[in-house]
């Protein structure tokens, strides 16, 4: 079996893989590859977006709802970094990163929203990943799962099949240049699958 290189350096690659290219460019390839978008940006990128035809595969990251009214009325969806701010944009995604304080009883208020459930490093971090995922999968609302790491991604499939979860009523996220090979794979057998360009996830 390869030796999977860790997390730091797949995270270092993929910045490279990203750094000096047209984010409006690398959209265009993940949706091409039958992806969705998750683009870290601001509001110059919005009409971009829009004239080139990609408002509706690509949510864009905004710190505070005060940024997502031009992405909301271009058409795209929305997913903001801060749960307390989200409540004022009821229609956005919001970002749950597993590690944070508070993270299960977060997804738990949010379970039948639209939550972003970010991988944190470390093993406590990962415990409370897997305990927040059963929290979201279990509930009415439509989770991305942000992994990195082959195993997890797994975890998460066997989570929607267990709660009988259609494949168009979850997604998972993962950042551009990594695990490429396992996000073909996984587009193929009908999942869908979110590509993480810019930033955190």
């Amino acid at each position: 079996m390869p030796v999977r290189p860790p997390t730091a350096l797949l995270g270092l690659l993929s910045r490279r893989a990203v750094a000096g290219r047209d984010p409006v460019d690398l959209a265009r390839e993940a949706v091409d590859a039958g992806c969705l978008v998750a683009l870290e940006g601001d509001a110059d990128l919005v009409e971009r977006i829009r004239d080139a035809g990609l408002a509706g595969a690509v949510e864009l990251t905004v710190a505070s709802p005060g940024l997502a009214a031009p992405a909301l009325e271009a058409g795209l969806s929305v997913a903001v970094r801060r749960s307390s701010d989200a409540v004022d944009l009821p229609g956005a995604r919001v970002i749950v990163r597993a590690g944070a304080p508070g993270a299960e009883d977060c997804c738990r208020r949010l379970a039948g929203r639209t939550v972003r459930l970010v991988q944190d490093r470390g093993r406590a971090a990962e415990l409370a990943f897997v305990r927040c995922l059963n929290v979201l999968m279990a509930a009415e609302g439509h989770p991305g799962i942000a992994v990195s790491d082959p195993r997890l991604i797994a975890i998460a499939g066997e989570r929607a099949a267990w709660n009988g979860r259609t494949s168009d009523s979850w997604e998972l996220v993962m950042p551009y240049g990594e695990l490429v090979a396992e996000r073909r794979r996984l587009v193929a057998a009908g999942s869908v699958v979110r590509v993480s360009i810019g930033g955190r996830r």
